[in-house]
């Protein structure tokens, strides 16, 4: 022990952050674990989370999906969301109960925002009768207008269980367009992307392909066809994680959100992680500081109007019972 930190965690930080750097970091990470005590507080970390929030403080971390089934376990009075804006609402609307904290109210979502209640009442009337499935990544407004969410990893369950030959999947285009390939009900889709995954290509993989012969190369499905096509396995975050642990590759490259690689390879330094990535400037706005901040000042709480929560969470308690 040095500090007041575990063993564990020390050796977690010095694979984080240069020796200058540890003894702020201590403090910091002591206060927030002390007010986590204080407050009966839980942190929840999406698995884009930096590090040093990730490997520190965060009591729950993994994908919008794993968040989501354990947000609805959690004993606790507060929880701070580590994530952007619609984790944190859709952590409100499976805790109604309890305080929902998100450090930072800009941290929003780039396809969260391509989309509006407004548009989807709109869909209903241009396709009647055509259940309208939303991603998590969405408002809980958009999700009150929608009959049942989905996530990255659990789409084209919902698509199948649902036992109609055609859907509307919302709002992400790619998304929606990579799980019609695998099933075969028809999807109508809205043209929301990832600020993020929209931006890798499928010759950006044949140029890495051709350098780390021996890489496998990860993606997201948000990702465009193209590139989901290219690359050697697609999947949630909580699937590139898997495929991690399951060491099926000694070198890998992960097209997604920096931090993700990051956090893999502290726990795999056997691993080699071949850095290509795009960073995601909404969750980037979550540090450490302004969660010690959430925690002292009870920054920012998440309200949703009860007309729009009980139909939002309808909608995610659908989607866990699949």
């Amino acid at each position: 022990m040095r500090q007041g930190l575990p063993d564990y965690l020390e050796n977690k930080l010095g694979r984080i952050a240069a020796a200058p750097e540890r003894m702020s970091l201590t403090k910091k990470i002591q206060r927030v674990n002390q007010l986590k005590k204080e407050r009966n507080a839980v942190i929840l970390a999406h698995n884009y989370q930096i590090p040093k929030i990730f490997h520190t403080v965060a009591d729950i971390v993994g994908d919008s999906l794993a968040l989501a089934r354990e947000a609805e376990k959690i004993d606790a009075d507060v929880i701070v969301v580590a994530g952007v804006h619609f984790m944190a609402e859709t952590t409100k609307l499976l805790n109604p109960d309890k305080t929902v904290l998100i450090p930072d109210l800009k941290a929003g979502c780039s396809l969260a925002e391509s989309i509006t209640a407004e548009d989807v009442m709109g869909l209903r009337k241009k396709y009647p009768g055509i259940p309208i499935i939303t991603y998590v990544n969405t408002s809980a407004a958009v999700k009150a207008a929608s009959d049942i969410c989905c996530t990255s990893g659990n789409a084209k369950k919902v698509v199948e269980a649902l036992g109609v030959p055609r859907v509307i999947m919302i709002p992400d285009e790619y998304l929606a367009q990579n799980v019609a390939k695998q099933t075969n009900v028809e999807i109508l889709t809205w043209k929301g992307h990832c600020e993020v995954h929209e931006r890798f290509t499928s010759k950006e993989i044949k140029q890495l392909k051709a350098e780390y012969s021996e890489a496998a190369i990860l993606v997201h499905p948000e990702s465009p066809p193209e590139v989901i096509e290219a690359a050697d396995f697609s999947g949630s975050t909580a699937e590139m994680s898997d495929f991690i642990k399951q060491k099926r590759s000694d070198e890998v490259i992960l097209l997604t959100e920096c931090s993700m690689s990051d956090n893999l390879a502290v726990v795999h330094p056997d691993i080699k992680f071949i850095r290509v990535c795009n960073l995601c400037p909404h969750m980037q706005r979550i540090t450490l500081d302004n969660i010690l901040t959430s925690l002292e000042e009870n920054k920012y709480e998440i309200t949703i109007d009860s007309s729009i929560a009980d139909k939002a969470r309808l909608s995610i308690k659908r989607m866990l019972e699949i």
